[in-house]
């Protein structure tokens, strides 16, 4: 059962650990709510645990998804959390009471993707090639015509109600208002995770075959990143768009794409240890990007001002997942084996 344990043992910067718990499986997605107050936590096998962020206490255990849970995502104000799972379902889930508010038929038996719009009260789901929109509170908007092959990645664009899909042969932005694309960008590979800049000028996207794909929204035109040893599923953008952190690797590759952008242009490579990255985020607005590995390594960065890490903390488990909070104040960290731990940032 979830719940407060007492702090492991760090071999520094111990006193940033505020508190942490185990929900006792892989944690699948681990997201701040809007406003600071709630941290939520999915584990891979179902249950969704809300908790209390400045306490560290259990708030509401939602019951999840049969077989699994896939995606969570807050709405705008943190009053509904969505999630996905493996039972073919999109649930809405009052957040204040924990109760479900809505089931929702996603059009596949998985559903791979859910996501609130942070424009507009728009809900998206992906579940194998079928893409739909809800209302807040789960009222159907529209149901695309079945892409023409597995959704990979969801993502808004920003400051739009737009929204951006990734499948074999490229991506497609489309509005809520139309079947028809409003933009495509062909390409002959298959994508892994899409990742818009937060000024909406540029898209990026990690790729099966250990490249990273990178298009001007403005013209349409594209570039690749290529030498990554692994496919590349960490992409993480800096509050300014201007630095694209990306994984794919033991090293973190962090390319600059001010002004005509990073084409001809060598990467600031990151080195903190032999172990494949598994996640990337910098902060909302803010320098530091942290990053964690199979091994179990938390390092913290500030890449724009040293080349050399801030702090290393090493947990019992690989990290897989990592999350700041709103105010980028605290860090969130969940593993592999279902530790959930907050930390304040230094």
């Amino acid at each position: 059962m979830p719940g407060v344990i007492a702090s492991l043992k760090r071999n520094d910067a111990t006193d940033r650990f505020r508190w942490n718990a185990e929900i006792d499986d892989h944690v699948i997605a681990l997201e701040w709510a809007p406003t600071g107050a709630t941290l939520a936590a999915a584990a891979i096998g179902g249950a969704i645990t809300l908790f209390d962020v400045e306490t560290g206490f259990v708030k509401h255990r939602l019951t999840g998804h049969t077989f699994g849970t896939c995606a969570i995502s807050w709405n705008g104000d943190g009053t509904r959390l969505a999630s996905g799972g493996q039972d073919g379902k999109v649930r809405i889930w009052n957040a204040d009471t924990g109760i479900e508010m809505a089931s929702l038929d996603a059009g596949s038996s998985w559903v791979e993707h859910v996501l609130w719009c942070g424009n507009a009260p728009l809900l998206a789901s992906a579940a194998g090639k079928k893409l739909k929109l809800w209302d807040d509170n789960g009222g159907l908007i529209r149901s695309y015509a079945d892409h023409p092959s597995t959704i990979a990645d969801i993502a808004w664009k920003p400051e739009s109600r737009d929204i951006t899909t990734a499948h074999y042969g490229g991506l497609s932005i489309l509005s809520p208002e139309s079947d028809i694309p409003l933009v495509r960008h062909d390409w002959q590979g298959s994508t892994l995770v899409i990742s818009w800049s937060p000024n909406g000028k540029f898209i990026a996207t990690g790729d099966q075959d250990s490249t990273v794909h990178f298009w001007i929204a403005k013209s349409g035109k594209d570039l690749q990143m290529w030498g990554y040893p692994m496919k590349v599923r960490e992409l993480s953008w800096n509050f300014s768009s201007r630095y694209l952190a990306t994984g794919g690797g033991n090293s973190i590759v962090i390319w600059d794409c001010s002004g005509k952008g990073p084409a001809d242009t060598k990467p600031k490579m990151l080195n903190s240890g032999d172990s494949p990255l598994t996640c990337l985020a910098w902060q909302h607005n803010g320098s530091l990007l942290a990053a964690g590995d199979q091994e179990g390594n938390l390092v913290l960065w500030q890449p724009t001002r040293n080349k050399r890490p801030l702090s290393t903390t090493h947990f019992q488990s690989d990290i897989a997942q990592i999350a700041w909070s709103p105010d980028d104040r605290q860090l969130a960290v969940g593993t592999g084996t279902g530790v959930i731990e907050v930390m304040t940032a230094p």
